[in-house]
């Protein structure tokens, strides 16, 4: 299940790095498996709605819960539900950009992380989770106490998957993409264009390869 913010729902017109990840397990995973969640659709910028079908390519399996301007302070209350209802085992999670920018500092949010770990494993005690630290968007370069928001998070995100990990129910972490550049990789300064969807589902893949030997490096380009 994709869990995640505006990056990770997507706005129509989009692939979206959802997709991309499902093109590379498909093709590398090896065995059955199937994305799941309660949503199914993109952000309309036009409208203002999450009710958007216009995937730049709908014919895969679409669902998440993600939703433009949500955080870990909004998924945190649905997630027990979601993963009871949806039967997920794995969680692929993107969030805190959100909360840093609007809602939370960076203390609150990883008190947020901790209590949607707890409420995920409320809803199966197997769930495996894999986090994505925050990716910084420009704001970084006219919002000095903002970066630093970032940058003390992702920390405590570190520490906080550190502390949360537990055999029946491991956590990662998974890397930044260490080419990211949201001035190249993003179409504002925030959402990923098809470069940055591609790195992003790249993040996830390498992560469950190098730990859980689950499909093969990620390649595109």
């Amino acid at each position: 299940m994709p869990v995640g913010d505006s990056m990770t729902i997507g706005s129509a017109g989009e692939h979206t790095w959802r997709y991309r990840l499902w093109q590379h397990l498909r093709t590398t995973y090896g065995g059955p498996f199937a994305i799941v969640g309660p949503r199914e659709t993109l952000y309309d910028r036009a409208t203002g709605t999450a009710d958007s079908y216009a995937y730049a390519d709908p014919d895969f399996p679409r669902a998440h819960l993600a939703g433009w301007g949500e955080g870990w302070l909004h998924m945190a209350p649905l997630i027990r539900e979601a993963v009871r209802d949806h039967r997920a085992d794995l969680l692929l999670v993107s969030l805190g950009l959100i909360d840093l920018g609007f809602y939370t500092n960076a203390t609150q949010t990883a008190a947020n992380v901790r209590e949607f770990v707890t409420e995920a494993r409320r809803g199966n005690p197997r769930v495996r989770l894999v986090l994505l630290p925050v990716i910084p968007n420009i704001r970084v370069d006219t919002d000095p106490d903002f970066a630093t928001e970032v940058t003390s998070f992702n920390e405590l995100l570190a520490k906080a998957a550190a502390d949360l990990d537990e055999p029946r129910s491991p956590i990662l972490l998974a890397s930044t993409p260490p080419s990211y550049d949201y001035n190249l990789d993003t179409y504002d300064g925030t959402h990923p264009n098809a470069n940055g969807e591609h790195k992003l589902a790249a993040s996830f893949a390498e992560a469950m390869h190098q730990a859980w030997g689950w499909g093969e490096p990620y390649a595109y380009g």
